[in-house]
Formats: C-alpha cells, structure tokens, sequence
C-alpha cells in the first residue's frame, strides 16, 4: 500500500518544510488542494508547476493529484440550472486537470459540497443530469491528460448530492469515460447503512483513490473506526492505489495528526 498525506493539513508551512515533512515520516505522496496555491487554479503560473514538481521529486515523492477541487472559489456550481455557469465550471475543472497533470498528479477528488449540493428548485434527477453534463464535457480534457476524476460521495452531514457510493457510480456509468471513477473516504462511509467493506467490495471495478480518516474527523486510528477490516477488504479487492491522509480537526497538532497516522496504518500492514 502506497501512503499519502493531503496538503492542507501543513496550513502556513512553506511547501518545501512541509513536503519534506512528510517524506521523513515516510509518506511517499502528496495530495494538493489547490487553494493552497493560489485563489484560482488560473492564477498558478507554469514556472511554479514545475518548482512544485521538481520539489516533490527532489525528495523521491509523488504529487499524487488533487482534492478540494472547487474549494473557496466563487460563481462555480456543478448542479445549477444555468448553463453558463456550468460552462465556466467545466472549464475550470478541465484547467485543474492540466494543472494535476503538470505537477505529475493521475486523480483529482471531486468532493467540494458547497459547489454540487442542489439549489433552490433544482430537483435531484435534474442535478444528476447538470452533473452528467459538466463530466461529460471535461472527459476530452482528463484522456488527453491522462487523469481520472475521482467522484466522492459524501454523508448527509455535508449535504445532499451524491451520497452513496452508488449514486457516484451511477453518475460515472452515465459519464461514460474510463477516466471519471469512485474516490472513497472511511469519514463518508460510515454514514452509509453497509458496512465499510461491503462499500469497498461492491465498488471495487470503480475504485480508483482512497482517504484515511475517522467520524471524528481526524486521522486513521485516532477515533473509533477500525482499519484492519477496511485494509483487509482494500487488499481483497486488490487496490494498488492510494491511501491518503485526510483530516479536517487540526487540534492535536501537524506533528501527531501526520505521524501518529502513518504508524497506525504502517502498523497494520
């Protein structure tokens, strides 16, 4: 299993103390949400792409793609009822894929809740349709590039847009592209009814990147989920792709959430 940790966790550290950070507790990836860039994705200028890369691979590390993909951006909706706006969120999201693509990074995580939940009149059957649209429209963009967008279902807590495992598979199967699969994250899963492998092993054809965390909204081990089953079921379902560290309750600490994270699960393999 490969390890990787999400950016957004080192806060205000420059990139370089903490990429290196992470390559010395042994993370061999780095997840990027793009915010910690720059305010738009159209802003990150090509010089600092390649910097970014030439950082990662200095330290024998993988930028492994992007997550957060909309995250505090303004006027972009996946689900709305204009077009327009839709438009100028494909555009965006086919930007993002060329920025993954530079910086050496195959997945991008669509989760940003904000960004997808219905609006106001929007019913559920036409947002799946909205959300079909704007995939469909980037799919040239992600084969060209060679990176798979990854479809997150998340709990009821964040929203109410794609929140099952098999409502994001349903929306990849409309898509149609080899490159729009399933992301799943352990803090999501638990609000389902199935149990956590059973999620794993019934999506398993679509499974293309994984995040680490618990409900209570830190790292793996670090709450009341137990990740042996949940390693298990990965390994049975022969998953070769990414684990990545993904917290979003900084209290404990850079130190402790990265470090105690990557021995609990080095600990379980």
């Amino acid at each position: 299993m490969k390890f990787a940790i999400c950016n957004e966790l080192y806060q205000d550290w420059p990139h370089e103390r903490a990429f290196a950070h992470a390559a010395e507790l042994g993370y061999q990836g780095i997840e990027i949400a793009p915010f910690t860039l720059a305010e738009s994705v159209y802003d990150i200028s090509g010089s600092q792409r390649q910097n970014l890369r030439e950082l990662a691979d200095s330290l024998e590390m993988e930028i492994i793609g992007l997550h957060w993909l909309l995250a505090k951006t303004n006027g972009l909706h996946l689900t709305t009822s204009d077009r327009q706006v839709r438009r100028r969120t494909a555009d965006y999201l086919g930007e993002l894929a060329r920025l993954c693509d530079d910086l050496g990074g195959e997945v991008m995580v669509f989760g940003s809740p904000p960004q997808r939940n219905l609006l106001e009149g929007v019913t559920p059957e036409q947002g799946f349709d909205y959300a079909v649209e704007v995939f469909t429209e980037i799919a040239p963009v992600l084969e060209d590039r060679g990176v798979t967008l990854a479809l997150e279902p998340l709990g009821p807590e964040e929203g109410d847009f794609m929140l099952t495992a098999e409502s994001a598979i349903d929306i990849a199967k409309a898509v149609g592209s080899s490159n729009v699969k399933l992301h799943l994250d352990v803090k999501a899963m638990s609000t389902e009814e199935k149990t956590i492998p059973s999620i794993i092993e019934d999506s398993q054809d679509w499974l293309v990147h994984f995040h680490a965390n618990d409900p209570n909204r830190r790292g793996p081990g670090m709450g009341e989920v137990d990740f042996e089953p949940i390693f298990a079921a990965l390994d049975k379902a022969k998953y070769d792709g990414w684990i990545s560290v993904e917290v979003f309750d900084y209290e404990p600490g850079i130190d402790v959430l990265a470090g105690d994270s990557i021995r609990y699960m080095q600990g379980l393999i």
